[in-house]
C-alpha cells in the first residue's frame, strides 16, 4: 500500500521513534510502513491519521497495487 507518512511525519517535525511512541509500536514498525514493506493494521492507520489530524485516505493510499492482497491470494486469483 502506498502512503504518504514520511511526507506527514517530517511535516509534523517528528521522527519515527517519536510517532512510533505516540501509536504505540516500535520506529523499526514505522520505517517498515513508510518503506512499504509493512502494511499496517486498520487500527493502526486510524491511530496514525489522529495524530496527523487527517482522514486515513489522506495519509494512506488505497490503490491497485501488483502486490496481490491477502484476499485474493486465499481465494487463489491471480
Amino acid at each position: 500500500m502506498k502512503n504518504r507518512l514520511k511526507e506527514f511525519r517530517e511535516s509534523f517535525g517528528l521522527t519515527q521513534q517519536q510517532l512510533g511512541e505516540l501509536v504505540g509500536v516500535s520506529r523499526q514498525a514505522i520505517n517498515y510502513i513508510e518503506t512499504e514493506k509493512y502494511e499496517p493494521s486498520i487500527w493502526l492507520a486510524y491511530d496514525i491519521s489522529k495524530v496527523f489530524h487527517c482522514p486515513i485516505e489522506k495519509v494512506f493510499l488505497f490503490e491497485e497495487s501488483e502486490r496481490k492482497s491477502r484476499a485474493q491470494l486465499s481465494k487463489g486469483v491471480i
